[in-house]
């Protein structure tokens, strides 16, 4: 039953439930443990009669979750529940990791009975990155469904912070929904932060918010921001040519205790990535070849499209070489660093 990938797994897994497809074995895994543990709830709510979850949902794990123990639990019939569902949560030997007590032996044994569980139960397995190598997985792949959380695109991220707001009867502009999702750092390649982290920042907007409507105001300092994000508005307000305002960006930046160092380097790989995508634009090419190109996440690819109208592709060039030489005259002591970098603001 294994499907080919062209929508998100939080999509593909509603429309497996309203048309009734969900397999005897399921595996619910990706970076989004958010979502993974929300499939799980979403299949226990709908085969398992609520009065007899003591009886029709077992959950396992750790040193629980014995392949005998697994089998077992799948063989029993269901008291009152359309299905019996079984959930394996977090099992290591998914991911390539050695358990105790489960032997290889264990594993082919477990392979084996999963391509014959009965139509009345539902295994579900979840992990956060599984072994495609291992036995378990190929049996799953082929026997049953994956169900692979990855990050959500901006139009999905958008909508899972709208529901939250909404659910708590604030409303919220576009605007500032984008500041959450800039601020939050969600699409930076360097940061773990997920769905678990952002709900729980949307939370505390919420509690510190006054009105009906979620502001900037109420968003700052909940959601703080990373350093590329503030890089990014800080090339925002130089390329709109408000200077005065970028000084002032910088000084806050600095005054937030990052090195300069750091804030340089984070200057001279935007205005990089601007450069690219600008190029790269010119010869023709849209927004998704140009993240296929580049590798970079779309939200970031926009952002340097929006930056780059403002400058010639020369201008960029030209601001990419008075990073290089701030970077230079920094470093050798010409300058001191922070008239350095205003300068280098001055310049572009």
């Amino acid at each position: 039953m294994a499907k080919a990938v062209s929508e998100h797994a939080f999509k593909r897994i509603t429309q497996d439930m309203k048309a009734g497809e969900i397999p005897s074995l399921v595996l619910l895994c990706g970076k989004e443990q958010y979502l993974v543990d929300w499939a799980a709830d979403l299949i226990s709510k709908k085969y398992v009669n609520e009065a007899m979850a003591a009886f029709d949902f077992v959950r396992l794990s750790d040193e629980t979750a014995t392949a005998q123990a697994i089998i077992e639990a799948c063989e029993t019939l269901s008291m009152f529940s359309p299905r019996r569902v079984i959930l394996v949560s977090g099992f290591a030997p998914l991911e390539g990791k050695r358990m105790k007590g489960f032997t290889d032996d264990n594993e082919t044994m477990l392979a084996d009975y999963m391509k014959h569980i009965p139509e009345s139960t539902i295994l579900i397995m979840t992990c956060d990155t599984p072994d495609k190598r291992k036995k378990l997985y190929k049996t799953i792949d082929a026997s049953g469904v994956v169900y692979d959380f990855d990050t959500l695109n901006e139009k999905d991220l958008t909508a899972f912070i709208i529901k939250r707001f909404k659910n708590a009867g604030k409303v919220c502009k576009t605007s500032v929904i984008n500041e959450i999702i800039q601020g939050s750092g969600y699409y930076h390649k360097e940061t773990d932060y997920t769905l678990f982290n952002l709900e729980n920042d949307l939370m505390k907007i919420i509690a510190h918010s006054e009105g009906p409507e979620i502001t900037a105001n109420d968003v700052l300092g909940i959601i703080s921001g990373n350093l590329e994000s503030y890089i990014f508005a800080l090339m925002d307000t130089i390329s709109s040519g408000k200077k005065g305002e970028a000084y002032k960006l910088l000084y806050s930046i600095l005054g937030k205790g990052e090195s300069v160092y750091k804030i340089l380097g984070m200057i001279i790989s935007q205005y990089e990535l601007t450069l690219d995508v600008k190029e790269l634009r010119e010869k023709g090419m849209s927004s998704p070849e140009i993240v296929k190109m580049l590798g970079v996440h779309e939200f970031r690819v926009r952002k340097a499209l929006g930056i780059g109208e403002r400058y010639t592709v020369e201008a960029l060039k030209k601001a990419v070489s008075s990073a290089y030489d701030t970077d230079k005259n920094i470093k050798s002591g010409l300058i001191g660093q922070n008239l350095a970098l205003e300068m280098l603001i001055a310049a572009i």
